[in-house]
């Protein structure tokens, strides 16, 4: 098995009090479904980010390329870990998932 980090980037917590409790009840859902295969839940970022370049200047990263959040699954392949993630509420809102396989390497 093999761990993958699912980076959120857009998607909407919802606008009123209910709109976001119906979320936080998909998320729930969601994570009750994948059952063992949940490492991290993650959580959402703030909308502060920052892109630091290798000559050491340092800018806002591209409204484009901003993340949300992330979650950690644990899967038997990239196949698997994309399907997965198909029933994740973030694309509900709208939103989209990248998929990266981790390794150790210490």
């Amino acid at each position: 098995m093999a761990e993958f980090v699912l980076l959120y980037k857009g998607g909407s917590a919802g606008e009123t009090d209910e709109e976001r409790a119906a979320q936080m009840d998909a998320w729930t859902a969601w994570f009750g479904t994948l059952g063992s295969a949940v490492v991290n839940g993650g959580n959402p970022f703030t909308e502060s980010a920052a892109h630091v370049r290798a000559d050491g200047s340092v800018g806002s990263v591209p409204a484009a390329g901003i993340a949300t959040g992330f979650s950690i699954l644990q899967a038997d392949s990239l196949d698997q870990a994309t399907t997965l993630a198909k029933g994740c509420p973030v694309l509900q809102g709208g939103g989209e998932i990248e998929i990266y396989e981790q390794f150790d390497v210490m």
